[in-house]
């Protein structure tokens, strides 16, 4: 029988300097999609699947990532004083039981598969998901739910893909598919971030992976890969045609927003309002009355 998958690892050291003067003095983590921050997306997304235990791989100056998580018991008394259930229960969302969360320093900012290696200690012997707040998926199932099903399934690594266009490659970690089941990919071979004319699929890899705890093995020799960075891609690469291990792609059903990208966190704003019952009336009109003020003014 596999292991469950219960700890997951979020990378969340980087500065955010595509939203400075914003992350200036604010985590991009905890900027606000709507009214939640993108990490509680995360965070969401993880206890639908089934993680109990989640370590931040941090640097300085994310004090304020931290404090989001802690209770606050003069917010809560005065919310109690007023009567303001609704709001209390919203409250609860985002604490975190003693002992469910950890936090891990990464020191210096040597890529992604630099930050994972960071957790090692933490995860031990045992399958891990890894999962980047960046990327804020809608979907009626959520994602990393529906990798850890397929997951039961086929065992090994398993990382998130999804179609793009060909000149989009370059920005990804991109499959090279031996063997195509639908929904789950097996993958022979992953190239980061290839010119368009190297690519070997359109399957992108995108945030969200379950990994053997053999990758953490892999990623202890600190080989620098694209950019000169420790890269993930090139340590789950290495699973690829070891015995009882494999490297398997899932297409997740949702709308994945970069939210990493100024243009993506604002695509998801509209998007996750307009499924919102008390938003979507107001938002819509307005956003109508700008296509008839653009029409006119063509």
């Amino acid at each position: 029988m596999r292991k469950k998958v219960t700890k997951a690892i979020f990378p969340v050291a980087g500065l955010g300097t595509r939203f400075l003067p914003a992350t200036k003095s604010v985590p991009k983590e905890i900027m606000t999609l709507v009214d939640r921050p993108l990490v509680q997306y995360a965070i969401d997304e993880a206890r639908a699947a089934g993680i109990k235990e989640f370590i931040f791989v941090t640097s300085r100056g994310k004090g304020a990532l931290e404090d989001y998580f802690d209770h606050a018991p003069t917010l809560e008394a005065e919310l109690e004083a007023k009567g303001k259930t609704d709001l209390l229960n919203v409250l609860k969302d985002t604490y975190m039981e003693s002992g469910a969360i950890a936090y891990i320093r990464q020191h210096k900012a040597l890529g992604l598969g630099h930050a994972v290696w960071c957790a090692r200690r933490l995860i031990g012997n045992e399958p891990f998901a890894v999962m980047l707040p960046d990327d804020v998926i809608a979907a009626e199932t959520p994602c990393l739910q529906q990798m850890v099903e397929a997951y039961e399934e086929t065992g090994g690594s398993m990382v998130a893909a999804m179609e793009v266009l060909p000149e989009k490659s370059s920005s990804y970690g991109m499959l090279d598919v031996s063997r195509d089941m639908g929904s789950i990919v097996e993958v022979k071979d992953m190239v980061e971030k290839p010119k368009p004319d190297e690519s070997p699929s359109n399957l992108a890899v995108i945030g969200r992976y379950i990994l053997n705890p053999s990758v953490l093995n892999n990623l202890n020799h600190k080989k620098k890969g694209a950019g000169g960075e420790i890269q993930l891609t090139d340590a789950i690469a290495e699973e690829i045609g070891k015995e009882g291990r494999g490297v398997f792609g899932y297409r997740f059903r949702g709308q994945r927003f970069d939210c990493g990208s100024k243009a993506g966190f604002l695509q998801a704003t509209v998007a996750f309002a307009l499924a919102r019952d008390d938003l979507r009336d107001d938002l819509s009109r307005y956003l109508s009355e700008i296509k008839h003020i653009d029409k006119a003014a063509q």
